[in-house]
């Protein structure tokens, strides 16, 4: 595993809770990739975790991934949360259940199958990935717009 894979992904909502989007964009060894989709009734952190998920299932093989997402929430969630989480039975601090613990669940399956590294972006900073996984999660509300 020398080579790694760059990934950016953001997640759009419209209205929250509203309309959603998700979208990563791919860049790995001179190749490019992206991919889309959105739901109708959903959170902005749903599509954000949404994004990274279908990102991490559309990879063939375990892979070293240095993943940018402008979502404070998904970057430290898996990075700082997610332990005391598991450990707590899925309880926050305050003995609350976790938000999306069915998404954070199906992240942590997926994540632990590569080795990732967790990047924070500014978003709408002008960073060429952030723009194109942020046009991309645009689109996946667009396409669900469009099939009312």
């Amino acid at each position: 595993m020398n080579e790694f894979v760059e990934i950016y992904t953001d997640g759009a909502c419209k209205g929250n809770p509203g309309v959603g989007g998700w979208g990563a964009w791919f860049h790995y060894n001179g190749h490019e990739k992206s991919i889309f989709g959105g739901e109708e009734n959903t959170t902005n952190n749903r599509m954000e975790m949404t994004a990274v998920i279908k990102a991490l299932e559309s990879l063939r093989r375990p892979s070293q991934v240095k993943l940018y997402t402008d979502s404070s929430y998904v970057q430290k969630g898996m990075t700082e949360w997610l332990a005391g989480w598991k450990a707590k039975h899925w309880k926050t601090a305050t003995k609350k259940p976790v938000k999306n613990d069915d998404l954070w669940k199906q992240l942590d399956a997926l994540a632990s199958q590569h080795q990732i590294e967790w990047l924070w972006v500014r978003g709408h900073d002008g960073n060429e990935g952030n723009e194109r996984a942020d046009a991309l999660a645009n689109a996946g509300v667009e396409h669900i717009l469009l099939k009312r």
